[in-house]
């Protein structure tokens, strides 16, 4: 099913800037005009990513929620084995999933880059923004990864589900960045790696 209507009628939305279309107001929209199959997909996008959430958008039967997912299990994985290099912690029990790069982050831990050199994807960037100081910052800039991934993987699908969902997620990241404030961003990050060296052993 295609959406021109719809996706003709959403204001343009551009990375840095904010969002101009409320979160409600889309809602609304999109509630309006999906077709209910693409409305369960979207509500699959809707909700954060955890390990329920993420077995099931790698089950769903959408290429593009499926890549969504997996891209996002990719970067959490990257940062994480990253953290855990940092303060010594054994990363092999919080990497998730079985794919290649959670089998590369397990297998290749004493190499700078995790050996992911060897594989296709841009994640170097990724190990880059590891080494960011400045939480808000970091945390930006992984929005802009994934921000650019969903205009890449769209920029081709004209009018479809797959550019509404892409189209949500943007615009979701670009409210959440103008609500944060400095210290917002950095208690929330803190929150999550507190989280995290609560959770992880030491060898």
């Amino acid at each position: 099913m295609t959406y021109e209507y719809l996706l003709t009628g959403l204001p343009e939305l551009k990375a840095g800037s904010d969002a101009p279309i409320s979160l409600e107001k889309l809602d609304e929209l999109l509630d309006e005009q999906l077709s209910q199959s693409d409305k369960k997909l979207l509500d699959l996008l809707r909700v954060p990513i955890d390990e329920a959430t993420l077995e099931e958008g790698l089950k769903a039967k959408n290429r593009f929620v499926q890549e969504w997912f997996a891209f996002n299990r990719d970067i959490n994985n990257v940062m994480v084995a990253q953290i855990c290099r940092k303060h010594g912690f054994n990363a092999k029990q919080q990497i998730v999933g079985e794919d290649e790069v959670a089998e590369q982050l397990r297998t290749h831990s004493a190499q700078k880059d995790f050996g992911l050199n060897e594989l296709s994807g841009d994640y170097q960037a990724v190990l880059a923004l590891a080494q960011i100081e400045d939480l808000m910052q970091r945390e930006k800039a992984i929005d802009a990864i994934r921000f650019e991934w969903l205009q890449e993987r769209t920029e081709f699908d004209f009018f479809s589900s797959e550019m509404v969902f892409a189209y949500y997620l943007e615009a979701v990241m670009l409210h959440r960045w103008s609500l944060l404030t400095v210290e917002e961003g950095e208690k929330v990050f803190r929150a999550l790696v507190a989280d995290l060296k609560k959770d992880i052993k030491l060898d």
